[in-house]
């Protein structure tokens, strides 16, 4: 079982964090022809399933008034990239029901991934303030403004 997951560990992609309720894009790999273009799918995650080299997640979206989902291995080729957008708040582990809701009632709360790091002209918790002190002496100002040139 141990050389199976060191297999594994191998093709194993680094993705970026991300849970069930979040909106996400997802880069897929398309071929039209002989040409390769990456095209985005965005919409909310439904589900995840599975461990390892055979996790997947389900994204739903409304293209048109008609609801799609996708079934997305998370390791495959064709997926280049993902990205979150927002952040979620669900208390459940799969959103199956949502496929049954409209409009304003298949909003799920949450914040932008945008604001969630930024605060609004506040310190943050955590960060030492370090406070220059000024030089004491004519002797030391003078030596400060040498260095400084």
């Amino acid at each position: 079982m141990k050389a199976l997951l060191r297999v594994e560990r191998e093709h194993m992609k680094k993705i970026p964090e991300f849970s069930v309720g979040d909106t996400i894009k997802v880069h897929v790999q398309v071929v039209e022809g002989d040409k390769v273009r990456a095209q985005i799918f965005q919409g909310t995650v439904l589900a995840r399933s599975g461990s390892g080299l055979r996790e997947t997640f389900t994204v739903r979206k409304i293209s048109g008034g008609v609801s799609v989902e996708r079934i997305f291995p998370i390791h495959s080729p064709g997926v280049v990239k993902i990205e979150r957008t927002r952040i979620g708040k669900v208390r459940r582990a799969k959103l199956t029901y949502m496929r049954s809701r409209k409009g304003k009632s298949a909003r799920i709360a949450g914040r932008d991934v945008s604001l969630s790091g930024k605060t609004k002209g506040k310190k943050q918790a955590g960060t030492p303030v370090v406070a220059e002190t000024p030089p004491e002496t004519e002797e030391d100002r003078v030596q400060e403004a040498a260095a400084a040139e």
